[in-house]
């Protein structure tokens, strides 16, 4: 077991003792950094955006139906003669983990093939993802996903 106890606080070495301590951790815990990607599209995109995915060898993913609104807020319907204003329109929440060097093309293929061109075709978020576990065989990091 390595020294938890290092130079103290304003000494020359502490620095580098820090980086030490951050680099052994990193080598010892074989973690990679992963993202998580977040879109949200239109419903008859699915299969299209779920093809894009594995034609780049991405495949697992989380799906969701979800609703909600955007710049759009909602639209204006007549059902029975009567008219009345949806707020929240029906989406897809796409959800996936992915080892950073697998992102760039992940967003590339959801863009391109989510996008009509018109309002409400959605929005993509990335977010840093400290840990991920699988529960089956505990195995960790980008290993896990």
């Amino acid at each position: 077991m390595c020294c938890l106890v290092g130079p103290q606080k304003g000494s020359p070495g502490r620095s580098q003792w820090i980086l030490n301590r951050f680099t052994h951790h990193q080598r010892n815990h074989k973690t990679r950094a992963m993202k998580k990607v977040e879109a949200i599209i239109k419903p008859f995109k699915l299969e299209e955006v779920k093809d894009a995915l594995g034609e780049i060898g991405i495949e697992g993913m989380t799906v969701t139906e979800v609703k909600g609104f955007g710049r759009q807020k909602g639209h204006t319907e007549i059902y029975r003669g009567s008219e009345y204003t949806v707020d929240f329109l029906p989406k897809i929440k796409l959800e996936l983990v992915l080892p950073d060097n697998r992102v760039e093309a992940a967003l590339a293929a959801i863009i391109k093939a989510a996008k009509t061109g018109k309002i409400g075709d959605g929005k993509v978020f990335v977010t840093t993802v400290d840990e991920a576990i699988r529960i089956r065989t505990e195995e960790k990091g980008d290993q896990a996903v």
